[in-house]
């Protein structure tokens, strides 16, 4: 059996609800063979949500982490790729934080790669039915902060550990207020389990292009 930690964010910015959290309580009903299953919210604040997922890494040792947060305005699952150092908050996080070109690690290298096999969970997700892309940047907010401090904790002290994350659209109710694309709980979580699928089987990773001109 394959141990993997999902985790998801609690609402920020104003936000009543945070579609992460609603996905990965519909995955937890999803068969998943092979796979040990366990998930975890975590604050939408800098420091904390590392903090918190190390916690859980010490008592249950994950072979794997897949961190899912909100990418309000895109339309399918985004397969993040790389993971940078960087902390640049363009809004203040749940604790009030807003760091400014400040490093989620000092003196840690500028970048990781993704552990996971990020073009073969994209191409699994597709053939479930459900638009996905790889993306090249995670921002510089919590999210990448979670995917960048996972990575790091994997390349210093957790060896074996394979990291990846991957971001969502709006739901539903939450484009019908800010415009733009959406998708069900239900939609979210059919992609969330083909990509750990994905990764359990260790899928090759196929030679196609999933690179971007801007």
């Amino acid at each position: 059996m394959t141990r993997i930690l999902v985790t998801a964010f609690e609402p920020f910015g104003g936000e009543t609800v945070n579609p992460s959290q609603t996905a990965v309580a519909v995955l937890r009903g999803l068969a998943l063979p092979g796979i040990e299953l366990r998930t975890l919210s975590l604050p939408t604040c800098f420091g904390q949500s590392l903090a918190l997922i190390e916690r859980t890494l010490d008592d249950w040792p994950a072979d794997a982490v897949l961190a899912v947060g909100l990418a309000g305005g895109r339309s399918g699952l985004s397969v993040e790729r790389v993971a940078i150092n960087l902390d640049d908050a363009r809004i203040p996080d749940n604790a009030g934080q807003q760091p400014i070109d400040q490093p989620v690690v000092a003196g840690a290298p500028a970048a990781y790669f993704s552990a996971l096999p990020v073009k073969a969970m994209v191409a699994a997700i597709r053939d479930a039915g459900i638009d996905a892309a790889v993306s090249h940047s995670a921002g510089t907010f919590v999210c990448n902060h979670v995917f960048f401090g996972l990575s790091h904790m994997a390349a210093t002290r957790r060896a074996g550990l394979r990291c990846g994350f991957i971001h969502i659209p709006w739901a539903p109710e939450q484009a019908e207020h800010h415009g733009g694309p959406s998708l069900d709980a239900a939609g979210v979580a059919r992609g969330l389990a083909a990509a750990l699928m994905a990764i359990e089987t260790g899928a090759p990773e196929p030679t196609v292009s999933e690179g971007a001109l801007s």
